[in-house]
């Protein structure tokens, strides 16, 4: 174990490379830093060979912030290799009480299923999101009670080993071991849906470089990850497309057409039709978000929800553009700082998560799946 003060995450996304430091002693003492690596993605993935400046670039920032070495990290990702897995098992208990041993054994048999049949993915969260008993439902463990039948819903989420192995290597080149990966989207929503226990539904829509992923929240417990490949580099190509002019220079309309700038004006481009593009767009996955829920809430419709806009991709907006999105749905756009994406990261690995399996990392070989599970019973 690290003998560092301090704790280490870092967000390996499309466009920018994120850390902070958080202080073991005092967690509200931090330091963090960011760093943009846009050209460090190809079509779909990551060119490492782009990426390695700019991580030891941000290495050596937080090393001089905290003053001691970084020689591990907690990793959150945002891949649109990312690959979501929905599992049901069930067994029969015959009138016995249901302890969590049965729990155990279901959730250990789904993890050996997933692994025989995506032998080149590595689970990365395990999540379990309805428990049925004597075909009444649950949202969390019912232990102790008469069980004829428990059946399970779980979903894995799951990253490519490759993709595991080539970060692995980059940070290692900089004498940096990767302590834990995490999935960037869902880590985020974990936090930021606490602040919005009001609504009875949550949708987190997630807008990445080349992907968005999509994650609703019911009554405060997670239900499903949906991914389209869709992001804000896709409005790029839009506006290339439409106005006929090259990559770089639609990317810097995009990112100027709500800004006091005289770009557009220099290049001869129309506000009005670029607005189109981003709107038409914006729109597209809004009514893509709201059909995976529908397809996902056969009851209760869609009362009560509220739709949450976040991501990089999503910054080209602003809620004063919210009337302009032809939406019926309650929406918002999120800011989040560097510090909020890192303290995501910090608040699931220290604190309780009642529908997460814990996952070991990988170091820690003397010690079983289930070592840490007692998280998950509390």
């Amino acid at each position: 174990m690290s003998k560092n003060l301090f704790d280490i995450y870092f967000d390996f996304g499309s466009s920018k490379i994120r850390a902070a430091a958080f202080d073991k002693r005092n967690t509200k003492k931090n330091y963090f830093t960011e760093n943009s690596c846009l050209s460090n993605l190809k079509i779909n993935q990551i060119d490492f060979s782009k990426s390695s400046e700019i991580i030891e670039k941000t290495i050596l920032e937080i090393e001089k912030k905290t003053g001691e070495y970084v020689d591990e990290v907690n990793l959150m990702i945002d891949s649109p290799d990312v690959l979501p897995i929905s599992l049901s098992l069930s067994k029969k208990l015959e009138g016995s009480k249901l302890k969590k041993e049965e729990i155990q054994y279901i959730i250990q048999d789904a993890k050996q299923q997933i692994i025989r049949s995506y032998p080149d993915n590595n689970i990365i969260h395990i999540i379990v999101t309805n428990y049925k008993v004597n075909n009444v439902n649950y949202e969390s463990i019912p232990l102790n009670i008469d069980c004829q039948n428990l059946s399970m819903d779980i979903v894995f989420i799951c990253f490519p080993k490759k993709l595991i192995k080539d970060l692995e290597e980059l940070f290692y080149k900089f004498n940096v071991t990767i302590n834990q990966f995490y999935f960037s989207s869902y880590v985020k929503c974990l936090n930021y849906k606490e602040q919005m226990a009001n609504f009875e539904k949550i949708v987190f829509i997630d807008i990445g470089h080349v992907k968005t992923s999509i994650i609703l929240w019911t009554k405060e417990n997670f239900n499903f990850l949906k991914m389209i490949p869709v992001g804000s580099h896709h409005i790029t190509k839009d506006i290339a497309k439409i106005l006929n002019v090259d990559l770089n220079k639609s990317e810097e309309a995009k990112l100027n057409f709500d800004k006091e700038s005289n770009f557009l004006i220099d290049n001869n481009l129309s506000l009005d039709l670029i607005k189109k593009v981003i709107f038409a767009r914006i729109e597209e996955i809004l009514e893509l978000s709201i059909e995976f829920v529908k397809l996902n809430q056969v009851s209760n419709g869609l009362g009560q929800l509220k739709l949450i806009l976040m991501g990089e991709g999503s910054k080209i907006l602003d809620n004063k553009f919210k009337e302009e999105i032809s939406f019926n749905i309650d929406l918002d756009l999120l800011e989040e700082s560097t510090l909020d994406i890192c303290e995501s990261g910090l608040k699931l690995n220290k604190g309780f998560n009642k529908q997460e399996v814990v996952i070991i990392p990988k170091k820690q070989k003397k010690k079983g799946f289930f070592v840490r599970l007692f998280h998950f019973f509390k």
